[in-house]
């Protein structure tokens, strides 16, 4: 059965990685699985047959036989557990790995996308440059936390797992912003996740497909 995932036929980053395609792609190739995508366009998302695969009109969705599943959370977690190299054999281990997925997708990404929407949707409201540095603020809570409990080193539970592909996917999102320089370790962190050969072929995928087409705006 061959597995399908969905992308944007035209991406609002102009293939700089922060489509959440990307997060599936990374996990595929990281296990060592084949796969196809196929791309819709905006109008697309809202249509009936792409509602059928996820309800609420967005990417990516993943398909293999007659399994349809959305969210990127719930993708990763099910490519992990099929396939060997994203949770560790260990039970107690594999639980501590998946903690970090839900912990990245409902700790700390609310902050990081809610500065993305200041920066990018409130810039030019009125109420924005007093609002900016409390959003900053909580993003800056989040990483300090974050960055104390990775200390030195150099995966959150020892070898590398989902949990830290879907951390350092979210901490990607931070990167214009100069906020993640601030935690030497943390930029450390996710520039390791960068490194890694699967990351580098599902980057490179990903940007082929919009290779001279300008962002989706």
């Amino acid at each position: 059965m061959s597995i399908v995932i969905t992308a944007f036929a035209r991406s609002p980053d102009g293939g700089k990685g922060l489509a959440r395609d990307m997060r599936v792609r990374w996990a595929l190739e990281e296990a060592g699985q084949p796969y196809e995508v196929r791309l819709v366009s905006f109008a697309a998302l809202k249509e009936p047959a792409h509602r059928a695969l996820h309800p609420f009109g967005q990417i990516p969705t993943y398909e293999e036989g007659g399994l349809a599943l959305f969210e990127t959370g719930s993708i990763l977690l099910h490519i992990a557990e099929r396939h060997a190299g994203l949770l560790p054999e260990d039970g107690d281990a594999r639980a501590r790995a998946i903690t970090w997925i839900f912990a990245a997708l409902n700790t700390v990404e609310p902050p990081i996308l809610e500065l993305a929407n200041a920066r990018l949707l409130e810039g030019e409201k009125p109420w924005s440059r007093e609002r900016l540095p409390l959003v900053e603020g909580r993003v800056r809570d989040r990483l300090r936390q974050l960055s104390v409990r990775l200390g030195d080193a150099g995966w959150l539970e020892g070898a590398f797992s989902a949990g830290d592909l879907m951390m350092v996917s979210v901490l990607l999102r931070l990167k214009p912003s100069g906020l993640l320089d601030e935690f030497p370790n943390l930029a450390a962190y996710v520039a390791r996740g960068e490194a890694r050969p699967a990351y580098q072929r599902a980057f490179a995928a990903q940007r082929a497909l919009y290779a001279g087409k300008p962002p989706a705006g």
